[in-house]
């Protein structure tokens, strides 16, 4: 009987555990910026820079990209990463809106 009671509390320890990083990694998946959201709208984001309407933003050129931005929280490798202008959630590294700086 004991032996039994061991291996129930080491099993339910261990689904406990389980269930809570599975929590864990859902709350730790970054909300990414839609192109609907009113802000990405206003700035002419896109999550593909190449697709960027060039005539209605000329300031665009080509290779201009979020990863390539100051504003850009993350590495030029990095396939997303948070952005202050959209009050830190999460753009695609590919991405491009007006408000682009050239990374120093």
């Amino acid at each position: 009987m004991n032996q039994q009671r061991r291996t129930f509390i080491i099993y339910a320890a261990t689904a406990s555990s389980i269930s809570a990083a599975a929590a864990f990694a859902q709350k730790a998946t970054p909300e990414l910026v839609k192109e609907s959201d009113a802000n990405a709208v206003a700035l002419g984001y896109s999550s593909d820079g190449s697709k960027t309407d060039v005539k209605k933003y000329p300031q665009y050129a080509a290779g201009q990209s979020c990863s390539g931005c100051t504003l850009y929280a993350g590495t030029s490798k990095d396939a997303s990463a948070a952005c202050p202008v959209f009050g830190g959630k999460f753009v695609s590294g590919k991405g491009w809106c007006s408000a682009w700086v050239k990374k120093a």
